[in-house]
């Protein structure tokens, strides 16, 4: 049973455990889990993440519930592929959904997980970003999923619904060592109808567009909506088009802060991404960590964050040879495939 230091990453150790555990089969014990945050332990989508896990691969847990900083889970011999979860609270589903798509995507049977939470909340991708980044990324390097939109959560009431779905997929090598030019910047707006009145998903896409053109970018607004949804909120997707990959930032709306201030923080965001050597944004850098353990291959990330540091450590625990090298253009993570269940 591996032995897992859980004081430093946060949830995304958790989740990667979940995920490459019931990959490999492997039983953990997680020690300390988040326990540099303020609120340490399990927060109510850390716990329906392991729930989830433990279900689809007919797990045994040990001591799992809310505020628990220690668990053990022990991958059984069955695979259950029809799954809800319901976070409860405005927490991320988008998160709940990482911990699940690396497994689904080495079964040899779909997987369907219907959830309901938090979609544009802070500290974590909107389902947005999941749709249009993530997911067309990962189908260039074999993965077959899609994620539907029911109803948007966003915080602090929550209430947003899910369903992802995977087939069968053949994970390739990931192989992104450059951007190439850039085609196109898409700006996808939302927000609630209860903003409607205000132009809030058309002001936020407008000002972004504006920017975008002044940046010198080639902007198109594909996407202003007002969506239905429990509480106010508002979301701002610039997905950027290059000739070797996609990159994503989003932005969320709150309370006080004008759309037009949004628009300016995510074009500040894209440019800060443009500018940087990596072939990804930040937050792909981290979440590919699991997949180039699954599949091998060598991407450019932009930095060397502390979420890239962790998360590497706890796959190499699994077995995983992935390693980080450094050249005149930028680090590199790179390796060849974890051998699956």
């Amino acid at each position: 049973m591996l032995e897992i230091d859980g004081s430093e990453g946060g949830g995304q150790v958790l989740r990667t455990a979940l995920s490459l555990a019931a990959i490999t089969d492997t039983p953990f014990r997680i020690e300390e889990i988040r326990g540099s945050r303020p609120n340490p332990g399990l927060r109510p989508q850390h716990l329906t993440a392991v729930e989830v896990v433990a279900e689809l691969c007919d797990a045994t847990v040990e001591d799992a519930e809310l505020g628990a900083e220690s668990i053990t889970f022990e991958p059984g011999g069955e695979w259950h592929t029809d799954l809800a979860a319901d976070v409860g609270t405005a927490g991320s589903v988008t998160l709940l959904l990482d911990a699940v798509l690396p497994v689904a995507a080495t079964l040899e049977e779909p997987v369907t997980v219907e959830a309901t939470g938090g979609t544009n909340v802070k500290w974590s991708p909107t389902v947005e970003y999941l749709q249009q980044v993530k997911l067309p990324l990962l189908a260039r390097y074999g993965l077959d999923a899609s994620v539907a939109v029911e109803r948007t959560g966003f915080y602090p009431e929550g209430g947003g619904r899910v369903t992802l779905d995977t087939r069968p997929s053949a994970l390739r090598a990931i192989e992104l060592g450059t951007r190439g030019d850039l085609e196109a910047v898409e700006v996808h707006s939302i927000a609630s109808e209860s903003l409607a009145e205000q132009e809030v998903a058309e002001r936020q896409a407008d000002r972004a567009e504006e920017l975008l053109v002044a940046a010198d970018c080639p902007a198109t607004v594909e996407r202003v909506e007002n969506v239905e949804s429990d509480c106010p909120g508002s979301s701002l997707l610039l997905r950027g088009v290059y000739d070797d990959t996609i990159v994503g930032v989003d932005e969320l709306g709150e309370p006080g802060l004008p759309a037009e201030d949004v628009a300016q923080q995510a074009v500040d965001a894209f440019e800060r991404v443009h500018e940087s050597p990596g072939a990804v944004d930040g937050h792909m850098a981290d979440q590919l960590v699991v997949f180039l353990a699954l599949a091998g291959g060598a991407v450019r990330i932009p930095a060397v964050t502390d979420h890239v540091e962790t998360n590497l450590a706890l796959v190499q625990q699994f077995g995983s040879d992935l390693a980080l090298r450094e050249d005149g253009d930028g680090p590199v993570l790179h390796g060849t495939s974890l051998r699956a269940r």
